[in-house]
């Protein structure tokens, strides 16, 4: 199976830091410039945080469709005298976890069935982030199945976002519940689909697991052979929500992710964190709201990422809003030929694109400002109610002018 970024979960997660690279995150300087907005959509992407991982360094091991255990049967053993089981609690093994015993692991756990493009790393090399794949059939069609181990701060936002359902408007999905076990651990079910926007239907199911001491299990499936490039072979994914849930608590995964080393899980920062907190998402939509032109209603607005959705009668458009502190230093990537300085210094560009998820008829206009302190306010209005749904207009609710008064607004000031 080709392993490639996508956009959905990062900072640790293998599986979906492969998958949601490309769709959820705007997080290098390009994207900025494009997009206008920094901190991301549901994974809050700072500027300065460090991609931990990549394809690039990705090295699998194939066991070319030979069954390594009965099915419904245990995993096979490790050597003697290096068990997972043997290991103390929160000491990584001197004997790496090996790619062929997480294909036996899952190949165990797995109802009976048939399975074939067995994949897996272990923790050998210098990217030591288990990671499993294969195809697996029912007898009903055949369906990837992958699980990704790592470890989170326990706590941390970071564990909380593994776990987070994303916001509908922004990633739309069938369900998605999350909750808390007895043992305290979070589990988060998901069932939505590989691509947001719907141009291929192929589903996409995700079970994620975070324990109180910071074990990170992940497990997704999808209703075709591959996450990417194969045709739907089923209706559903082979593994029901049930399923999933017990696949993704077994205990045999938090055992192995104690062979992770402790370091492995945590982002390395490329440079010292902003020394200004920035404003919660509530704070700048409700000062948004009072700014919008009368007769925009508001019909929705996010919970974990500034945006608002607003009717003025004509359809809906969906308005994001961002601010950033510290941003003098990309001014010249942001603010090119064809940009404007005021009076008082502040920088000012409008952009007009088809928005970045290649919406067929989008039309996004974009408004970013830059105060001589590295003050940043961008604004954005789409003419649709969502990045990934069809437009429901011709153009957008706000104007580039009204676009301009909003992120212009002394009233952005209280943040600076």
């Amino acid at each position: 199976m080709p392993v490639e970024h996508d956009e959905e979960h990062f900072e640790g997660r293998l599986g979906h830091a492969l998958h949601d690279a490309g769709d959820r995150f705007d997080a290098d300087r390009a994207a900025l410039v494009a997009g206008g907005l920094a901190r991301g959509r549901r994974q809050r992407l700072r500027r300065r945080a460090a991609v931990v991982g990549g394809a690039a360094g990705i090295a699998l091991v194939g066991v070319g469709g030979a069954l390594l255990v009965p099915w419904g049967g245990a995993p096979a053993p490790r050597p003697a005298g290096s068990s997972v089981a043997e290991q103390p609690s929160g000491t990584p093994s001197a004997v790496p976890l090996t790619g062929r015993e997480l294909i036996a692991t899952l190949e165990g756990l797995l109802p009976e069935g048939k399975v074939s493009e067995q994949q897996a790393r272990g923790t050998e090399g210098s990217m030591p982030s288990p990671y499993v794949h294969l195809v697996y059939d029912d007898g009903k069609g055949p369906g990837a199945v992958d699980v990704s181990l790592n470890r989170v701060e326990p706590g941390s936002e970071q564990a909380r976002q593994a776990v987070d359902c994303p916001d509908k408007t922004l990633t739309p999905h069938d369900s998605c519940v999350s909750s808390r076990m007895p043992d305290g651990s979070l589990l988060m079910l998901f069932q939505g689909y590989e691509y947001p926007d719907r141009r291929v239907d192929t589903k996409r199911w995700t079970a994620d697991l975070v324990t109180p001491t910071g074990q990170h299990v992940s497990v997704s499936e999808w209703n075709a052979a591959a996450e990417k490039g194969a045709p739907i072979s089923r209706s559903e994914p082979p593994l029901s929500t049930a399923q999933l849930k017990e696949l993704v608590t077994a205990q045999v995964w938090r055992k192995y992710v104690e062979f992770i080393p402790e370091e492995t899980g945590k982002p390395t920062a490329t440079a010292a964190p902003d020394p200004v907190e920035e404003p919660s998402y509530g704070k700048i939509l409700d000062t948004l709201v009072p700014l919008l032109p009368k007769g925009a209603e508001v019909v929705e607005r996010g919970a974990d990422y500034s945006y608002a959705v607003i009717d003025d009668g004509k359809g809906r458009s969906l308005v994001e809003i961002d601010v950033q502190h510290g941003m003098g230093d990309v001014a010249n990537e942001l603010f090119g030929d064809g940009s404007e300085t005021l009076a008082d210094g502040t920088k000012v560009t409008d952009r007009q694109d088809a928005g970045d998820k290649d919406v067929p008829g989008c039309v996004r206009w974009t408004v970013d400002t830059l105060r001589t302190d590295g003050f940043r306010v961008v604004v954005s209005a789409y003419n649709a109610p969502g990045p990934h749904a069809a437009p429901s207009r011709a153009k957008p609710a706000l104007t580039v002018r009204q676009l301009r008064e909003i992120a212009l607004s002394p009233q952005w000031n209280r943040f600076r």
